[in-house]
């Protein structure tokens, strides 16, 4: 026993001393931060950040990124809705981590940063240790915890006292909301969408130091940090120089367009069903169901998932979720409830409480929110109308 604990700790002594030179750099190392233009789709409109350190001593041109996140989790889908999905730190070289980057022509930004072989050490092993297996998992957030955040809350930790984030925006001060549809096009599927689905709690404004939930705040903040009274960016280079711009759709295809087309739709069919006496069904289970369905989303994004942006949604005043109750007596073609009546005249109050909300700035609602809400005011009076005038409200 003695002679295989003597062999031990032999090659303890032979491992370990190996092992920390390896993450030792030499005085040629640097570190930089790469900053990433917007992409196409939406999960890459907001650009992307991510640590890169170098040593052509030791042939390491490491790219340490934050954003990724495995396909092959159990249950992927699932765990990405309800906001359980573990995000990862992974490690690859420079050339791979620019090849998508090269195919969506999309630009990419370094500043290298003026650190001593000390600091570049510090931060070179703690990426290092964070990137073990046990370490590299942590729990998303958009706001507060994403692939930008990291890199500020990184240097804070290893740099401490000494890096001073300096202020340099102006008298603006911006919301959350106003933050994130900086970098959407307005009158988009996307921009809409995101209001739809986020809730009052964006609303609130934003520190200075919060912008860098976003990459393109990283990049304008470190130009105003200083590291031991100096500037923490040495110099600041291109790396592939695109110029993608953020294009306008085509008005046919915006959501604009479309929820236009359905306001003019519902009133000239309105109009017609006053002039006829009569009540067209199919656009009332449309209207009922998307509102509804809209509303059960809300609803699940709120109270079921551990997304915060979520969270105090009052989209769901208007996207309302027991619509869908109504759905199932029109199919049914059955006849209304006695609480028909009280319930529409419920639904028009809550569309004069969601106007009142977004007069007092409770909750930002999408521009485009307005024509909605002027389609569903114009049904519901007049099923509202109908329901009063007919003894027995038929479906």
């Amino acid at each position: 026993m003695t002679t295989k604990y003597s062999i031990f700790l032999i090659v303890l002594l032979f491992v370990f001393p190996v092992h920390s030179q390896e993450l030792i750099l030499s005085d040629k190392a640097v570190v930089s931060v790469l900053t990433c233009g917007p992409g196409s789709d939406l999960y890459s409109k907001f650009g992307h950040t991510s640590f890169r350190v170098q040593d052509s001593e030791q042939g390491i041109d490491w790219i340490y990124n934050y954003g990724t996140f495995d396909f092959n989790t159990p249950n992927f889908y699932s765990k990405f809705a309800r906001g359980k999905l573990l995000y990862s730190l992974s490690k690859q070289r420079l050339e791979n981590f620019l090849y998508t980057y090269e195919l969506e022509n999309r630009w990419v930004k370094e500043q290298l940063l003026t650190l001593s072989a000390k600091e570049k050490n510090e931060l070179f092993t703690f990426l290092e240790i964070n990137y073990l297996p046990e370490n590299r998992k942590y729990k998303y957030d958009f706001l507060y915890d994403n692939c930008s955040t990291k890199i500020p809350d990184i240097l804070k930790e290893i740099l401490g006292k000494d890096l001073q984030f300096e202020s340099y925006q102006d008298t603006t001060s911006y919301t959350f909301r106003d933050l994130i549809q900086q970098n959407l096009i307005g009158n988009s599927w996307s921009s809409f969408g995101i209001d739809l689905a986020l809730g009052a709690v964006i609303d609130k404004k934003a520190e200075p130091i919060q912008y860098m939930f976003l990459p393109n705040y990283v990049l304008r903040q470190l130009e105003h940090t200083k590291l031991h009274g100096e500037p923490l960016v040495r110099r600041e280079r291109t790396i592939l120089d695109y110029n993608k711009q953020n294009r306008g759709n085509f008005f046919t295809t915006s959501p604009l367009f479309w929820f236009g087309l359905l306001c003019l739709f519902t009133l000239a069919i309105t109009y017609i069903d006053i002039r006829n006496e009569v009540r067209s069904k199919v656009l009332d289970i449309v209207l009922f169901s998307v509102t509804g369905i809209a509303g059960c989303l809300i609803f699940f994004l709120w109270f079921l998932t551990d997304h915060h942006a979520t969270e105090i949604n009052l989209n769901i005043l208007w996207a309302f979720p027991f619509n869908l109750v109504l759905v199932y007596y029109l199919l049914r073609n059955s006849k209304t409830p006695a609480w028909v009546t009280t319930y529409l005249l419920g639904l028009l109050i809550l569309l004069g409480i969601t106007l009142l909300i977004w007069l007092l700035k409770i909750q930002i609602f999408s521009p485009i929110l307005a024509v909605i809400l002027a389609t569903l005011a114009i049904r519901y009076s007049f099923l509202l109308y109908r329901a009063k005038k007919l003894e027995t409200t038929t479906l």
